[in-house]
């Protein structure tokens, strides 16, 4: 028992053309919105309040005697 695709359906697999995508997709990256930019900006102000904190906090422990 041969197992092949009939002889019709073997041209059409290989004319059968890419799928096509938007000029420009491969690699692109969505445009960034305000409201991603503002909350990129508010989390690195929470981190540099919080790193801020931490060293004024060890400043204070070298400090006291």
């Amino acid at each position: 028992m041969r197992h092949v695709l009939p002889p019709r359906r073997i041209p059409r697999l290989i004319r059968r053309a890419p799928p096509s995508r938007p000029v420009g997709a491969k690699g692109a990256v969505a445009p960034a919105r305000l409201s991603d930019l503002i909350l990129a900006l508010l989390a690195v102000a929470l981190i540099g309040g919080l790193a801020l904190m931490a060293a004024a906090a060890l400043m204070a422990r070298a400090v006291a005697p």
